[in-house]
């Protein structure tokens, strides 16, 4: 592919360029280059806070959500135009964190299944920043299997009363919105029998509980739902389409989660050439060997996202090559985190205060680490989307394919 801008995407470039040199928070902008990547922990103001005044800003702009229709708040923009924005933004992109899931995965759902009602409702006050929304997928004993989750639904007049638990929800303390799925039907096979809903998070019966994280955060969540009652009109989709809206979800989310996930590479350079011109030596092939690994998988990332956008504008739709962009980034992140700490020798395994030059980087960087590996779909999933979507593969043997979830043994 031609990685030269056209003219037309040259003048992009320069209009977005002045528009973010005019308008971002510089303020913030040193702050942000310190922050750890998949952080967004700022001291000086609070987080969400700037995030909803960039996001609104964005979209008053008319720099939000660049590919959406026009009619929904979008700018009907390119696929690339949409990744030149990405690269425009730079430092201030982990603004955006709290609106990803709402962004990359429910709207899109939404744009897809939702009514012309629905969209009007609820995509709005989403591109402004407004609302905040979590995605209500993975249970305690459905992560992996998605599809053998139990919360259930069941019809109650002109709705619908949920009782069950997710596990996992990244952001929903802070949520106003959700995107459930929930079993509408036993009887049915396991993928047969979902249905999909929109969810108000302060709905009575709703419970969220945050997960204190090993990196001491709380973005994790457990969200309980006890007779939690709704309307009909918060359905996504056809009763029992539950399964569909699902994957047009799950698609989005690992472009999306594929397209932003950064190794840290970016962070491990400098500290090397800071660091290792005397005592770790940066003339050990050793290291010369896993730098080298890592910076050859780092690139391999950004021309796999370049070619991945490229599809979806001859397409339209994201394709499961996103699942190779999360599999390698999750993994080489962790290795990532795991030599920078090894060239810090002893102060590697220290935590707070001032214990070196560059704070808790890497060490913040590996607590984190093994989230980003099972968010979006664990390695073992990524593998089996790989085998099955882009390699064509057999499938793996499903003994319970066409069986009655209520048949199904559960322990």
């Amino acid at each position: 592919m031609d990685f030269e801008d056209s003219a037309e995407e040259a003048a992009f470039r320069r209009r977005a360029r002045t528009w973010i040199a005019e308008n971002a928070p510089m303020e913030l902008k040193r702050e942000l280059e310190q922050t750890p990547f998949g952080q967004l922990g700022l001291k000086s103001i609070d987080s969400l806070k700037a995030a909803k005044d960039w996001q609104r800003k964005k979209a008053k702009g008319g720099w939000a959500c660049l590919s959406w229709p026009k009619e929904y708040g979008g700018a009907g923009a390119s696929p690339i135009e949409t990744l030149i924005w990405q690269q425009e933004e730079g430092v201030f992109k982990p603004l955006g964190m709290p609106f990803i899931v709402g962004l990359g995965v429910c709207g899109p759902a939404i744009l897809v299944w939702g009514t012309p009602e629905q969209k009007a409702e609820l995509l709005p006050p989403m591109i402004f920043g407004d609302e905040i929304w979590c995605q209500l997928f993975s249970e305690p004993g459905a992560g992996s299997d998605l599809a053998g989750i139990r919360t259930r639904a069941q019809r109650s007049g002109d709705g619908w009363i949920i009782n069950g638990s997710k596990i996992w929800s990244s952001g929903a303390r802070d949520s106003q919105k959700g995107l459930l799925i929930a079993r509408t039907d036993a009887d049915l096979p396991k993928h047969a029998g979902l249905t999909m809903f929109c969810i108000d998070t302060d709905t009575p019966g709703v419970d969220i509980r945050p997960i204190k994280q090993i990196n001491g955060h709380s973005h994790f969540n457990e969200v309980f739902f006890t007779d939690a009652w709704i309307p009909d009109s918060q359905r996504l989709g056809p009763v029992g389409a539950g399964w569909k809206v699902t994957l047009t979800a799950l698609m989005n989310e690992r472009a999306s989660v594929g397209a932003e996930m950064q190794t840290g590479f970016e962070e491990l350079l400098p500290f090397v050439t800071r660091n290792c011109r005397s005592g770790c030596g940066l003339a050990d092939t050793g290291l010369i060997s896993r730098l080298a690994s890592i910076a050859v998988r780092d690139n391999g990332l950004k021309f796999t996202n370049y070619r991945v956008m490229t599809a979806i504008s001859e397409t339209g739709d994201p394709g499961p090559e996103n699942s190779v962009m999360k599999l390698v980034a999750g993994a080489t992140s962790q290795e990532v985190a795991m030599l920078g700490m090894d060239l810090q020798g002893l102060a590697g395994a220290a935590m707070g205060g001032d214990v070196n030059e560059d704070g808790e980087l890497f060490q913040m960087m590996l607590l984190r680490s093994a989230g980003r590996r099972i968010e979006g779909g664990t390695d073992e999933i990524m593998r089996g989307i790989i085998a099955d979507r882009v390699l064509n593969l057999p499938p793996d043997i499903r003994v319970d394919k066409n069986i009655s979830f209520n048949l199904i043994p559960h322990s």
